[in-house]
């Protein structure tokens, strides 16, 4: 059982994540914080040393959010064709996101690229592990002759993510979900080429 430090730690992070996820790294304040948290800030800084290190924590669990959110629509199949079209699917709303505020990952890594480097190794790691998690569906799928023997699954897997991550961005921007129905479209045309 958690203590109670634990447990107020925790509700802080959760309360700060969606915060920090919308208003950006910048923009959101220790203000912004206590008013979410109804804490005061010496409670805050007991727990958080800094901005940053909350800031780090709040990164953590969006994107802990965000594998789960993967990890979830992935397990519910058992072939890696499923599997492949159930990653694409994950995304193809982004307007109605599963997130406040959009995409942890093009929210924190647009903002940190230049600015912060913990924030964007996380988010680079991120990055890694979704493209790593459709390359190995793809091996796995060709050693189970799901898929073509020739599929390049890296390059479909940098593609893949490369698109979707677009699509987030023109959907928000549009206010609509038609140019990701678009990319979902392709990429379930690439993967059913590529399917035996």
């Amino acid at each position: 059982m958690k203590t109670k430090g634990e447990q107020t730690k925790r509700f802080i992070i959760e309360s700060a994540a969606p915060i920090f996820n919308k208003k950006g790294i910048a923009g959101t304040s220790m203000n912004d914080i206590m008013h979410a948290t109804k804490l005061a800030k010496g409670s805050l800084y007991n727990h958080f040393e800094s901005k940053e290190v909350l800031v780090n924590a709040a990164v953590d669990h969006n994107i802990d959010a965000l594998k789960e959110m993967i990890y979830k629509s992935l397990a519910r199949y058992k072939s890696n064709y499923e599997k492949l079209t159930a990653y694409v699917d994950t995304f193809r709303a982004p307007v109605n996101t599963h997130f406040d505020g959009g995409c942890p990952m093009m929210n924190f890594g647009s903002e940190s690229d230049d600015t912060n480097p913990v924030v964007k190794h996380k988010v680079n790691q991120c990055v890694n592990y979704i493209q790593k998690i459709i390359s190995e569906l793809i091996q796995k799928g060709i050693r189970e002759k799901e898929f073509q023997p020739a599929w390049n699954h890296q390059e479909f897997a940098t593609i893949a993510f490369a698109m979707i991550e677009g699509g987030i961005m023109t959907c928000k921007l549009a206010g609509n979900n038609d140019k990701m129905q678009v990319i979902n479209t392709y990429l379930k045309k690439i993967i059913n080429e590529n399917t035996l």
